[in-house]
């Protein structure tokens, strides 16, 4: 019988969760915005990213913050968020966010990097009639 076995791997992957979901509030909370977009990509959260999002904008000089902290993420990193920012870009209230971090990507990224991410065409065709 592994049903006891399956238990205590859901109990430690939940309470690893839970340790994540800690960290990231700690991270937010002690303004250390890179560490933060990391652990909420990884995650796989869209809402927490843009949550990061709003909060760096929210600093003084944000646009700045939010450069530095976009370019240095890894291409599968930048990848998760250009997803996540289609979906952001058809609300109106988070389009402002959305749009901050494509003219990011695109200011940052050359169009052939651009070209070789992972869903690029069905991005740029969800995000042209919104932008």
């Amino acid at each position: 019988d592994v049903t006891e076995i399956e238990e205590k791997e859901a109990q430690a992957k939940q309470e690893e969760q839970i340790m994540k979901e800690q960290e990231l509030s700690n991270l937010l909370h002690e303004k250390r915005y890179l560490k933060a977009l990391g652990l909420a990509i990884s995650l796989d959260r869209p809402h927490t990213v843009l949550t990061v999002v709003k909060a760096i904008l929210k600093e003084p000089e944000g646009r700045r913050h939010l450069e530095e902290n976009i370019v240095r993420l890894r291409k599968d990193q930048k990848e998760a968020v250009l997803g996540f920012l289609v979906t952001w870009n058809t609300n109106s209230r988070n389009c402002h966010e959305a749009q901050a971090v494509m003219e990011t990507l695109l200011k940052h990224e050359a169009p052939d990097t651009l070209l070789q991410f992972s869903g690029i065409k069905s991005a740029v065709e969800s995000l042209l009639p919104y932008t």
